[in-house]
């Protein structure tokens, strides 16, 4: 738990306070004060000031202090990954695999540090442009805010702070009150590492105090993954700013009837229970290929009814809580709006305190909020499909467009099935939920804007400055 948490977690409960909650059994770790309007004000010029001090630092220091960030975090995984089953749920194993991502995300941004920082402009390409000669370079925007999930707690929070201190910028923080100690913590290991404490500031409090944060002239850009509701409340507050958003998706797998069964089944359970399925990527709707699709769905039925719930700090366990009891709740309502609407629960749908038991639903009709919104819970649909031009369709039959899965041995047919597919990225052979931390990574149709993935997010947080010289 960071040292910020531990100071405060018997400290008396006030109406301003933040009391955060074992995500499974219920119980108290840590009781957090949050920021009032003035509060926010005063950080926001604090921020605002170190800006100077944060673009003059040279990049090899930037870089020094990622790496050796990194380093501790990777020196302590285990006690991190424990606070994170412990703060956001997730199962052991995911956590350990969620701060080996974080490491990476740390060790990639920096490396950005010492290879971006600009190119040579050809002048003389143009007639009249002859005797100049020059160049362009990556500044720093300024004062970025970052607002993080819970989903990810700690890698997502790499992901915003990592590319912002490698370009430069000093950042506000606001991490999701559902998991505040992780980012805590992972800002605590960067001062640690000798990034100076006005860089990156931590506030905590309710959407007063972000809305404050976002409407600031003094913040240059807002950093933001969640949800959409709160991604089109940021974009009508931001004013004139940049803005960087992904807001998730409902991502299909399609499995063509030569695809290897084995594989595509078991990357599908992985790809739709991780996480407890509060999972941005993970597979929402898979569509198989009818001549396959009884031997799919029995296969991948019989390997989600097989999957552990219970306990995250259980090695054994596969599927942990949801992130509280309304999220469970509001899950296993919408299983059954689309089983009176004339869908089949075939397996799990059972909920134990904030634990639903993973669900597989098949025969959900179009109009229910399963097929046409993000589930964001352990919840996946299975429906065949005919022909390649049906399961595009289907594919494609979504506001959200984050990313995608295909199955097949026919690499024509996957390059033509992914060109076809509106997302941000396809997975051939894999489900929709796979990412590696330098890719680019955003959507292709509502709720996207910019891309993360550390080389992009750094120039989506950088800006070219040119140097010309007439001679």
């Amino acid at each position: 738990m960071p040292e910020t948490a531990i100071a405060e977690a018997n400290s008396p409960v006030t109406t301003n306070d933040l009391v955060v909650h074992n995500k499974f059994d219920g119980s108290v770790l840590a009781t957090l004060r949050q920021c009032s309007e003035a509060d926010v004000q005063v950080d926001l010029i604090r921020a605002a000031s170190a800006t100077p001090a944060a673009a003059a630092m040279p990049r090899h220091e930037r870089g020094r202090i990622l790496d050796t960030a990194a380093d501790l975090l990777q020196e302590r995984s285990q006690k991190v990954a424990e606070l994170i089953v412990a703060e956001a749920g997730k199962t052991i194993k995911q956590a350990r695999k969620e701060v080996a991502r974080a490491v990476n995300t740390l060790k990639l941004s920096a490396a950005e540090t010492r290879r971006n920082v600009g190119e040579v402009v050809p002048f003389d390409s143009f007639a009249g442009s002859e005797n100049r000669q020059g160049w362009f370079t990556r500044e720093p925007l300024g004062l970025i805010a970052a607002i993080t999930p819970y989903n990810d707690a700690l890698n997502l929070v790499a992901h915003k702070l990592g590319p912002a201190i490698a370009g430069g910028n000093t950042v506000i923080l606001k991490p999701s009150q559902l998991t505040p100690l992780t980012a805590i913590l992972l800002v605590d290991l960067l001062r640690e590492a000798g990034l100076p404490a006005e860089f990156v500031t931590v506030v905590l409090g309710d959407r007063t105090i972000a809305q404050t944060i976002i409407s600031s002239k003094l913040v240059r850009m807002v950093s933001f993954t969640g949800g959409f509701t709160t991604g089109r409340a940021i974009a009508a507050n931001a004013g004139i700013k940049r803005l960087s958003m992904e807001l998730g998706g409902n991502a299909p797998v399609i499995v063509f009837d030569d695809a290897d069964l084995a594989t595509a089944v078991e990357a599908c359970v992985s790809g739709s229970f991780w996480a407890a399925g509060q999972n941005c990527i993970g597979a929402q709707r898979i569509l198989v290929q009818r001549t396959v699709f009884n031997a799919f769905l029995k296969d991948f039925v019989a390997q989600t009814a097989a999957l552990k719930t219970g306990d995250p700090r259980n090695e054994q366990t596969d599927v942990g809580p949801m992130i509280s009891n309304g999220s469970a709740v509001e899950a296993k309502r919408k299983i059954d709006d689309a089983v009176v609407a004339g869908a089949q629960l075939l397996t799990g749908g059972t909920l134990n305190g904030p634990v639903l038991t993973p669900a597989v639903l098949t025969g959900v009709p179009r109009n229910c909020e399963a097929w046409s919104e993000e589930l964001f819970a352990p919840v996946v649909l299975v429906e065949p499909f005919d022909s390649p031009e049906e399961a595009i369709e289907l594919a494609n039959d979504s506001e959200y467009a984050l990313q995608a899965g295909v199955f097949t041995k026919d690499l024509g047919r996957a390059l033509a099935t992914a060109k076809a597919i509106d997302a941000g990225g396809v997975m051939i052979n894999d489900s929709s939920d796979y990412r590696h931390d330098a890719m680019p990574f955003g959507g292709s149709k509502y709720g996207s804007m910019g891309r993360e993935g550390v080389h992009f997010a750094y120039e989506e947080m950088t800006q070219p400055k040119v140097i010309a010289i007439a001679s």
